[in-house]
């Protein structure tokens, strides 16, 4: 009866003992953590976000802009604008060749015409004939006068295409000593763009090169053209 009574006893005492040292299972619960516990915020630097980018650009081999665009979402050039139907039809066969969506697009715009070489701010016609004589004289035949709404009279030595032309030009009536000046001359023409969709991975680098890079807008100046 002892012994029963002392192995009910030792039970007992490793029942509490187990109780005590033995871990509970897990349970399935939430659990609250405070914010302060997370660590400061993730920043992304922009600085980290610009040299991907050109690295992305390096890829293609360089990091111009343009070859970057194609990558990062600028899918679209605009070239343009041309004078002639037949330009614009001759660059857009060209890009579809190469398998690229492209569209031509016609506008009313100004056109250059030629450098305009004048002398303005001329008081009446008696200066401005004594002018014409003086110009004669000095080998420069052609030059009229012209009356404008504007700017009143003025002198015209002659429209040119080439730049260079037009300061030799302004050069000779300035030994005249006659103050000539050289002014863009535009008119109002129907003018064409060709759209042009822009593979991946394929920048515009070369229509840069061959049209010029006032003649090659990027896609927030352009029409991307639609998928036929």
């Amino acid at each position: 009866m002892r012994n029963l009574l002392l192995l009910l006893l030792l039970a007992n005492i490793l029942y509490y003992m187990w109780g005590r040292f033995v871990d509970n299972p897990d349970e399935t619960g939430v659990v609250v953590v405070s914010e302060a516990e997370l660590g400061p915020p993730l920043n992304v630097s922009g600085m980290v976000v610009a040299e991907a980018a050109t690295s992305v650009g390096a890829v293609l081999g360089s990091g111009k802009p343009s070859d970057l665009a194609a990558l990062v979402g600028r899918s679209c050039v605009t070239i343009g604008p041309f004078k002639s139907n037949t330009d614009a039809d001759g660059a857009l066969a060209d890009y579809e060749s190469e398998g690229m969506r492209a569209s031509v697009r016609t506008t009313q715009g100004q056109v250059f015409v030629g450098h305009w070489v004048q002398i303005r701010n001329i008081p009446d016609r008696d200066a401005g004939n004594a002018m014409l004589d003086k110009l004669k004289a000095g080998g420069l035949g052609d030059a009229y006068l012209v009356p404008t709404d504007e700017e009143g009279l003025k002198i015209s030595l002659g429209l040119f295409g080439e730049m260079s032309r037009a300061e030799r030009i302004e050069l000779q009536a300035k030994s005249l000593d006659l103050q000539a000046d050289i002014t863009p001359r535009m008119r109002d023409a129907t003018v064409f763009y060709v759209d042009i969709g822009l593979p991946p991975g394929k920048g515009a680098g070369a229509m840069i090169e061959k049209y010029g890079e006032e003649k090659v807008m990027l896609r927030d100046q352009a029409t991307c053209p639609r998928s036929n």
